[in-house]
C-alpha cells in the first residue's frame, strides 16, 4: 500500500462527558499526530519528534562525546604512560559522578532532555583539554577540577540517554532501541581507537599519545555538545501509534525529589539491582589499566581498545533483539536472561582467572619487562580475552537497562531509575580506581570484578523472578504523575489501558 500523509482539521476526542478539541494534526495511514515540522514524516527515520529518530540523536551526541571519552580512557591512564593522573582524575569524576548521578533523574525531569545533554557534552571537552595541558605542564589542580566537573556533566547526560532510550519506545521494543543506541554510541569509542592508532602506529614503546590524538579528540566531544542543543524535549515526541511519553505536567523542585524518594518507598524491591549497578562500571579500572595499561605497548593498547569496543556492537545487536522476542513471555526472558548472564560470568571471567596468574603488578614494572605488541607470539589469547570482555560489557549493561525499562514506561519513573543507575554505578567506579590508584594487586582486582559480578546476580534474582511482568498497566506508569489517560493515548483509545505498543 502506498504510504500516504495528509494535513487534516481539528480532531474531536469525547471524554466523560466533556468534549475536547485538538489542532489540526498529520494523518499517516491510521496514525494520527500533531501539526508541525517536527511531525512531517522523514521516510524511515519516521518524523524528527518520534522516539526513533530522537534516540538516533542522542546515540550520535554519545558517539562524540562518552564514546570518545572510552576510546581515551580505553589507553589505559587516560593515553599518558603513567596511569596517576588519570587514576586521580577518574577518583574525582566518578566521586561527583556519584552524587550527582544519583539526583540527576530529578534535575533532567526539572531542565529537560535537551539541556542535560548538551551540558554533559562540555564535561567532556574540558576533560581532554586537560590532558592535553597536562602534557606540556604540571597543573594537577585544573586535572582534578576537570575530573569533578566530568563527573556532574556526564550525570546529567546519561541520566537524559537513559531515560529517552528507556520511556521512548513501546514496551516491546526497548531491546531493540538499546541495540540501536549501544552500537551508533560504540562505533565512536571504535573510531576514536583508531584515532591514537594511526598516529602511534610506530610506537612499540609504552609511551604518551601524541598532541594530534588529544586535539582530535576534544573537537568532536565539542561538536556531541553543539549536537545536543537540537534534540527536542520529551513533551514533544509522539510515538508511531500516536501515544505520548508519560511526564510531569509542571514539575518543580519539590515535585521532583518527593518523586525520587517515592520511587524508592513505593517500590523497595529495585533495591535489589542496586548490586548490579554498582558492579557496571567497577571491572573498567581492571581492564583498561590492569591489563590493557600494564601489558601491551602503545599501539597495541589502540587495537585492543578497538576490539573491545568493536565486541560491544556485535553483543549489543544480538543481545537486543533476543530480549525482544515476542514468542516468549517477557518475565520468561528475563529469567532466561539472568542465567545466559551468570554463566557468560562463569566463563569468560574464568578465562580471565588463567589469564591474571601469569603477571603481577610487580613484574610488568620490573625494568626488564618488555610491553607486548600485537606481532609478539602469543598475543592471540590475551587478544581474545580483551574483545570477549567488551562483549560482556555490552550484555551486562544492555540487560541491566532492559529490566529498568520493563519496570515500567514513564518518563518520570525511568529518568529516577537511570539516576540511581549512573550514580550507584560511578561509585563503584569511584572506589575501584582509588584502589588502583594505591597500587592494589592486580588479582585482587580480578578476584573483586568476579566476585562482585557474580554475587550481584544472585541478589537480583528475586526481582527477575517476582517483578519483571509481561506487560505494565497505564494505571501504575500514571501512579504519581498529573497527567492523566487522555493526556498519552492517541486520540479516540482514551478507553484503553495501554502505552505505546508500537511497531517499528
Amino acid at each position: 500500500m502506498a504510504e500516504m500523509e495528509t494535513e487534516t482539521g481539528p480532531k474531536t476526542a469525547r471524554v466523560g462527558t466533556e468534549t475536547s478539541v485538538s489542532p489540526p494534526v498529520h494523518q499517516y495511514d491510521d496514525v494520527i499526530r500533531p501539526s508541525g515540522w517536527m511531525y512531517k514524516r522523514m521516510g524511515r527515520l519516521g518524523w524528527y519528534a518520534s522516539p526513533k529518530f530522537q534516540l538516533g540523536m542522542v546515540a550520535f551526541v554519545c558517539f562524540l562525546c562518552p564514546g570518545m571519552f572510552n576510546a581515551l580512557s580505553g589507553l589505559g591512564g587516560g593515553g599518558k604512560s603513567n596511569p596517576s593522573l588519570a587514576d586521580n582524575m577518574n577518583t574525582a569524576l566518578y566521586s561527583t559522578f556519584a552524587v550527582v548521578g544519583f539526583f540527576a533523574g530529578t534535575f533532567v525531569n526539572r531542565l529537560g532532555v535537551r539541556l542535560a545533554l548538551s551540558f554533559g557534552g562540555i564535561g567532556y571537552c574540558i576533560y581532554s583539554i586537560s590532558l592535553l595541558v597536562s602534557v606540556h605542564d604540571y597543573v594537577p589542580g585544573f586535572n582534578i577540577f576537570a575530573g569533578a566537573l566530568l563527573g556532574v556533566c556526564a550525570g546529567l547526560l546519561w541520566s537524559a540517554q537513559g531515560t529517552i532510550m528507556m520511556s521512548y519506545p513501546g514496551e516491546q521494543r526497548k531491546g531493540r532501541y538499546f541495540a540501536w543506541f549501544w552500537g551508533i554510541f560504540n562505533v565512536g569509542a571504535c573510531i576514536g581507537s583508531l584515532i591514537p592508532l594511526g598516529s602511534n602506529i610506530n610506537v612499540k614503546t609504552n609511551s604518551t599519545v601524541s598532541d594530534g590524538t588529544y586535539i582530535a579528540f576534544i573537537v568532536l566531544m565539542f561538536c556531541g555538545a553543539c549536537l545536543a542543543l537540537f534534540i527536542c524535549d520529551a513533551d514533544k515526541v509522539v510515538r508511531p501509534d500516536g501515544s505520548k511519553v508519560i511526564l510531569m505536567k509542571n514539575p518543580s523542585w519539590k515535585t521532583e525529589f518527593v518523586g525520587l524518594w517515592d520511587t524508592i518507598i513505593s517500590e523497595p524491591y529495585i533495591i535489589l539491582l542496586f548490586p548490579m549497578f554498582f558492579a557496571s562500571n567497577w571491572f573498567y579500572t581492571y581492564q583498561q589499566n590492569g591489563i590493557n595499561a600494564a601489558h601491551f605497548d602503545t599501539r597495541t593498547k589502540s587495537l585492543n581498545g578497538f576490539l573491545y569496543w568493536f565486541a560491544q556492537i556485535i553483543a549489543a545487536a544480538v543481545i537486543g533483539p533476543l530480549l525482544d522476542i515476542e514468542g516468549i513471555r517477557r518475565s520468561i526472558r528475563a529469567r532466561i536472561g539472568l542465567g545466559v548472564l551468570f554463566i557468560l560470568t562463569m566463563i569468560i571471567w574464568g578465562g580471565g582467572f588463567a589469564w591474571q596468574k601469569q603477571y603481577t603488578r610487580e613484574s610488568v614494572s620490573a625494568k626488564s619487562f618488555t610491553p607486548t605488541d600485537w606481532s609478539t607470539p602469543g598475543y592471540v589469547g590475551p587478544m581474545f580475552l580483551y574483545f570477549f570482555y567488551g562483549l560482556y560489557d555490552a550484555v551486562w549493561q544492555g540487560f541491566v537497562y532492559w529490566m529498568m525499562g520493563a519496570l515500567g514506561n514513564s518518563g518520570r519513573k525511568l529518568a529516577n531509575l537511570a539516576g540511581f543507575y549512573k550514580g550507584l554505578q560511578s561509585a563503584g567506579a569511584a572506589v575501584m580506581w582509588s584502589l588502583d590508584n594505591n597500587k592494589l594487586p592486580y588479582m585482587s582486582e580480578f578476584a573483586s570484578n568476579w566476585g562482585l559480578l557474580s554475587g550481584s546476580l544472585l541478589i537480583a534474582a528475586p526481582l527477575v523472578w517476582f517483578k519483571i511482568k509481561d506487560s505494565v498497566p497505564l494505571e501504575e506508569d500514571l501512579r504519581g504523575t498529573d497527567e492523566t489517560a487522555e493526556d498519552v493515548l492517541p486520540l479516540g483509545t482514551m478507553d484503553q489501558k495501554r502505552v505505546g505498543h508500537e511497531a517499528i
